[in-house]
């Protein structure tokens, strides 16, 4: 789980940016991304090891999904980040791939007087409607329902989404029109949607700062920022009809599931998977790279960067409330970067010289 130190860096804005010394020589000495808030906590904590064991400095900016897929396809950084995993057919036109990088829950956060941690029990259909405005009061019959012996007050329900393009959204919002046709029909999934009800928080951040302002306030956050900021996640009832709490266990469970092996461009969702232990807003980060790289040095720094990570970050991700993604599939992306990616003369880019 998260460690409290672990997130120092999250205290500034979104964006991240670690100094060091001088590069190697023939290498870049800096690289760029931007886009998905949910691995930020993970991209900031490894940077900042890489930077000191490499003297590689790393400017990342936490601008939510569609920000970091338009920064990509335009060429203004080196990798955009984006939660919500591009079609094949979309990658294809743009010129790039994706690999995913570490995988973690969305949860459902409340701000409920009397209503502690984990206390709160949600049924898929209920969750859908709490976001669709039609459950207005906390003491409503389908939640009393759901939860007996719990005091539920008669405090209004102020829901509070995301105000940006976001993966996380995406994710979410990708649940909801899973389980709820009426959702599915009325909402949809998307990085941005028409939210019928609420409020609108800029980043995960954005949400979390809301919720904890606003006595009955419901939203939802990538599940390192639901533990750094203290919040109350609820239990959800998952695909096997089991209520669950949002845990590295359950995280997990639903993520191995996942046949990564036949997704073709790593197109994945995690959502509503089965297994009486699974959490059911489960979902994988992604990386997004051009094709063909305009400078091969910067171009290799990245997946240097992603490498090391892969091979050197995984206790760092786990503590700060992520997933690992499997050796296996470490494999499958490595093999990808070397089959796939090319320098401006169509030579492979990887395995790079220096390793």
């Amino acid at each position: 789980m998260i460690k409290l130190e672990s997130i120092g860096l999250l205290a500034a804005a979104f964006g991240l940016t670690l100094l060091s010394g001088g590069a190697l020589a023939g290498e870049a000495s800096t690289i760029s991304g931007a886009g998905a808030t949910f691995p930020y906590p993970v991209y900031s904590k490894w940077a900042d090891t890489y930077a000191k064991e490499t003297h590689i400095k790393l400017n990342y900016q936490a601008i939510g999904s569609g920000g970091g897929i338009k920064q990509i396809t335009e060429g203004t950084v080196d990798f955009g980040a984006s939660d919500a995993p591009l079609t094949p057919e979309e990658l294809d036109k743009a010129g790039l791939i994706q690999f995913p990088v570490v995988m973690g829950g969305v949860v459902p956060v409340i701000n409920v007087a009397g209503i502690k941690a984990g206390e709160l029990k949600l049924a898929p259909d209920v969750l859908a409607d709490i976001f669709m405005g039609r459950i207005k009061k906390w003491n409503d019959p389908r939640l009393v329902q759901s939860n007996p012996g719990l005091k539920l007050p008669d405090t209004a329900v102020t829901v509070v989404h995301r105000s940006d393009g976001s993966g996380t959204t995406w994710i979410f919002t990708n649940y909801l029109a899973k389980v709820s046709p009426e959702w599915s029909k009325a909402v949809g999934s998307d990085k941005s949607v028409a939210w019928p009800t609420g409020v609108g928080g800029k980043g995960n951040q954005g949400v979390a700062s809301y919720v904890q302002r606003i006595n009955g306030a419901v939203g939802y956050v990538e599940s390192a920022y639901a533990i750094q900021n203290h919040m109350a996640p609820a239990k959800l009832r998952n695909h096997d009809g089991k209520f669950v709490d949002p845990t590295d266990d359950s995280v997990q469970a639903a993520a191995k599931g996942a046949d990564w092996t036949h997704a073709r461009g790593f197109y994945m969702v995690l959502t509503d998977q089965a297994g009486a232990a699974s959490w059911p807003i489960t979902g994988a980060s992604f990386v997004l790279v051009h094709r063909q790289q305009k400078d091969a040095n910067t171009g290799r720094a990245v997946l240097r960067f992603f490498d090391w990570g892969y091979r050197n970050g995984g206790t760092a991700a786990k503590e700060l409330g992520y997933i690992p993604m499997p050796a296996s599939v470490v494999d499958l992306v490595e093999k990808t970067w070397e089959k796939d990616l090319k320098d401006a003369d169509g030579q492979k880019l990887w395995p790079a010289s220096k390793k």
